[in-house]
């Protein structure tokens, strides 16, 4: 039989740990390396090519989004499923978005889990039933950006590139003070928090070329 072959990306010794020992058991699973930070985890996956990326999403050096895009710009092969703690829509989207091809969480059973790994070997995308319901909830939302004028749909998409107020007023030439003001009438009309909330926004409603992404 041949193996699925895995890599365990987490900064948690003791998780990576578990993982290891209860995927090893399996007859179709094979854990053949693990690494500590998203950096190294990128590193390593490019060395051994394996059939799965199990990776978090919040670790050191490098994010399990940066990860995620680092890896898929130089191998676009690669299968990545998140497993994580966080179920929020301002992590679930922009890992999904990189290319994720699922995402679960740590409180999940095992065999949901051992079933994701499976699906997403065979190219397929698994989503925990929580995370699915919590992303169709959102997706039943209003689209909000119709409001935008066409200078917050620039700033918009200069807050996705991860520009900072005072870069956007250079690009677009106008002031610090009129890009403030953008942007919170940016966050007012999206209804969200944050600029992070925008920029998922923005991903999700496909609202930033593909050469920005």
């Amino acid at each position: 039989m041949t193996k699925t072959t895995v890599i365990l990306i987490d900064d948690h010794e003791m998780v990576r740990l578990g993982l290891k020992s209860f995927l090893n058991l399996q007859e179709d699973i094979e854990v053949i390396g693990e690494a500590s930070n998203g950096k190294d985890g990128v590193k390593l996956t490019l060395e051994l090519r394996p059939d799965v990326v199990v990776m978090d999403l919040v670790m050191p050096e490098m994010d399990g989004v940066e990860a995620t895009l680092a890896l898929l710009k130089k191998w676009k092969k690669a299968r990545i499923l998140v497993l994580t703690s966080y179920l929020d829509n301002e992590k679930i989207y922009p890992v999904i978005e990189a290319g994720a091809k699922g995402y679960m969480l740590k409180t999940s059973s095992a065999a949901e889990i051992l079933n994701a790994i499976r699906k997403v070997a065979r190219g397929d995308q698994a989503i925990e039933t929580e995370v699915d319901k919590k992303m169709k909830d959102h997706d039943e939302k209003p689209d909000l950006h119709h409001d935008l004028t066409a200078r917050e749909r620039d700033i918009l998409r200069l807050l996705a590139k991860g520009y900072d107020n005072q870069t956007i007023a250079d690009e677009l030439f106008i002031s610090l003070k009129t890009v403030k003001t953008h942007v919170s009438n940016i966050l007012s009309k999206l209804q969200v928090d944050d600029r992070t909330q925008a920029v998922v926004y923005a991903f999700r409603h496909h609202l930033v070329p593909q050469d920005d992404q």
